[in-house]
């Protein structure tokens, strides 16, 4: 424990002043050799101690200074407005080793990897099935709630997943989305012209292209 004497054995050998502790002294000799090694990553001002960096980041709190020419979508960081150019310019800088499959961000690479490895670190307490995404176990686990978040604003009908309540809505709208490439027919749900398009391969002699 420690207990607080008054001694200040800490001394600066330029101005003779005494601290208490090392991490103080180190603090004040920044006034003396006038360094500022603590950097506002937005503006590259820089300043003496953290604490100063930390107050003035807050006059960047709501500033996006770096735009897309692209599309004018504003970013607060450089870094991140460099990652977003990514989606323009098509670029996918990072490679799986196994497969070669490319991606455009590094953890995007990195969770794909979960599949080579067999690595499912996410598991569900209640049944212990595992999962590679976090985000996966999140649905798999409103299975076991029985909680069905997303409404339909029509029927009122709920689903799991806002991917369900998407595919759903097309029953009100009566869009069919997907389309044959061949015959034009059109379909609600990607299945159904996968189903469709074996007419036209041959594999499903048996089904109608409805012309």
């Amino acid at each position: 424990m420690f207990i607080y004497t008054g001694m200040k054995p800490h001394v600066c050998e330029v101005c003779n002043k005494s601290f208490r502790l090392k991490s103080i002294l180190k603090k004040h000799l920044l006034v003396h050799t006038g360094e500022r090694p603590h950097l506002c990553e937005v503006c590259q001002k820089s300043f003496k101690r953290k604490d100063e960096v930390n107050t003035h980041m807050l006059v960047h709190a709501s500033e996006e200074p770096h735009v897309c020419h692209v599309c004018n979508k504003s970013f607060k960081r450089k870094d991140k407005l460099s990652r977003h150019m990514l989606i323009h310019t098509g670029e996918k800088p990072h490679v799986c080793e196994i497969c070669h499959k490319l991606f455009r961000l590094k953890y995007h690479l990195n969770r794909h990897l979960l599949i080579h490895i067999g690595e499912k670190p996410h598991v569900c307490e209640i049944c212990n099935k595992s999962f590679i995404e976090k985000g996966s176990l999140k649905k798999h686990v409103l299975t076991h709630t029985g909680v069905k978040p997303h409404v339909c604003e029509v029927c009122n009908k709920s689903f799991t997943e806002k991917g369900s309540l998407n595919k759903h809505l097309l029953i009100h709208t009566g869009e069919k989305p997907h389309v044959c490439e061949v015959c034009n027919r059109s379909f609600t749900e990607k299945s159904n012209l996968n189903s469709h398009m074996l007419m036209h391969t041959g594999e499903n002699p048996h089904m109608w292209c409805g012309l």
